[in-house]
C-alpha cells in the first residue's frame, strides 16, 4: 500500500505507514490512560489524534454530524496520522469503540494482519454506570437516571427518544456494549491468540505501571522503560446542564453564545483557548459522581450475569468472583 508524499516534488509513491497495533475498547475502561502513557515510549508513535475511530466505518455511518472535525475522512488521511513514525518505532492508535464495531475487527486485519489488538473489559454494571455519565456529560444523553435511560432502548432502537445533540443514536442501546464474548470473538475470528491481549480494568486500576509494562512486553518492546502511569478521562457528573450548554457554545460557535467564540479566537491561540475552557469546566460545571443507585446496579448486574460467565469460560479466568457476580441470584 502506497501513498503520495505531500510535497514530493517528483511526484513519487512513498510507502504509507501502516500502524502495528491498536488499542480498541471499551471506553471508560482505562483506553486513555494507556494510550498516554504508550505513547510516552520511544519505541512507539501514537497520533496527537486519540479515537479516529476511522476503521469502525459502520459507526461513522450512523453519525448525525461529525463529532470530531479533525479525524479522518480517507484512507490516506487515516495513514496520514501515522507518517511521523520512526523507522524504529511502532505505530499505534486507540478507538475505543472498534470493540463495539461490527466490522472494525474484519477492517483492521485487511490493513494490517500482523496487527497486535489491546482491549479491555470492566465490569458491567459499572462500565454503564460511568459511561452513561460520560454521555451526559457530552450532550449526547438527556435522561439523567440510568435506570429510566436503560428503559429507553426498545424506543431508541426505534429511532425515538434520541436526544437532538446525540450525534451517534446507537450509542445509547446500552446493553451492546457489554457483549463482551461476542466482541472478542470478532477479533479471535481474525487474529491469531496471540496476537490478541484482554485486560481487565480492575488489574489496570490496581496495577497501573505492572500493567502498562504487561502491554509493551505483548507489543516487544523495552518494558523497563520509565513511566508515567496517571488517571485519564475520570468520571464526573455534570452539575449544571445550562452552565455546560454555555460553555460548549463557546466553544463550538454554536448557538447565542457564537457571538463570544470570535472575540475569545483572537485572545487565545488554539490550543490554549482549548485548555483554557477545558479547565473551567472541570471547576465550574463538573463534580463527583453522586452513589450509584444500589437497587439499579443490582438489577444490571442480574441482567448480565449470563454474559459474565459467559466471558469468564471464553477467556478462562474467574470474572463471576472478581466482579461479585457469585452472589447474585
Amino acid at each position: 500500500m502506497t501513498a503520495s508524499a505531500d510535497g514530493d516534488p517528483a511526484g513519487e509513491a512513498r510507502p504509507a505507514r501502516i500502524p502495528d497495533f491498536f488499542i480498541v475498547g471499551q471506553p471508560k475502561s482505562g483506553t486513555t490512560a494507556l494510550y498516554e502513557a504508550l505513547r510516552m515510549h520511544p519505541q512507539l508513535f501514537m497520533p496527537e489524534l486519540k479515537e479516529p475511530v476511522f476503521l469502525a466505518s459502520d459507526l461513522i455511518a450512523g453519525l448525525r454530524r461529525p463529532t470530531v472535525r479533525a479525524r479522518p475522512q480517507t484512507l490516506e488521511q487515516y495513514l496520514e496520522l501515522f507518517s511521523a513514525a520512526g523507522p524504529g518505532q511502532l505505530a499505534g492508535e486507540a478507538s475505543s469503540l472498534y470493540l463495539w464495531s461490527q466490522v472494525a475487527a474484519e477492517r483492521i486485519a485487511e490493513i494490517q494482519p500482523a496487527a497486535r489488538i489491546v482491549a479491555i473489559l470492566r465490569e458491567p454494571a459499572s462500565f454503564l454506570r460511568s459511561l452513561h455519565l460520560q454521555l451526559l456529560q457530552d450532550g449526547a444523553e438527556t435522561e439523567r437516571d440510568l435506570g429510566r435511560a436503560l428503559a429507553l432502548e426498545p424506543d431508541r432502537r426505534e429511532g425515538r427518544s434520541i436526544p437532538p445533540e446525540c450525534p451517534r443514536p446507537a450509542a445509547l442501546l446500552y446493553s451492546d456494549y457489554v457483549r463482551y464474548t461476542e466482541q472478542l470473538r470478532r477479533y479471535r475470528a481474525q487474529f491469531p491468540t496471540e496476537q490478541v491481549l484482554v485486560l481487565i480494568y480492575d488489574d489496570f486500576r490496581a496495577e497501573n505501571e505492572a500493567t502498562v509494562r504487561q502491554v509493551l512486553r505483548f507489543l516487544q518492546v523495552d518494558d523497563s522503560h520509565p513511566l508515567d502511569v496517571n488517571q485519564a478521562n475520570p468520571t464526573v457528573r455534570v452539575r449544571s446542564k445550562g452552565l455546560d450548554d454555555v460553555m460548549r457554545g463557546v466553544s463550538s460557535g454554536r448557538g447565542p453564545m457564537r457571538v463570544l467564540k470570535a472575540p475569545v479566537k483572537r485572545l487565545l491561540p488554539r490550543r490554549a483557548r482549548r485548555s483554557a475552557l477545558s479547565l473551567a469546566r472541570r471547576r465550574l460545571v463538573y463534580g463527583e459522581p453522586p452513589p450509584p443507585d444500589d437497587a439499579v446496579m443490582v438489577e444490571l448486574r442480574r441482567r448480565f450475569k449470563d454474559e459474565v460467565i459467559a466471558v469468564s469460560d471464553y477467556l478462562e479466568r474467574d470474572l463471576v468472583s472478581l466482579w461479585g457476580y457469585d452472589s447474585i441470584d
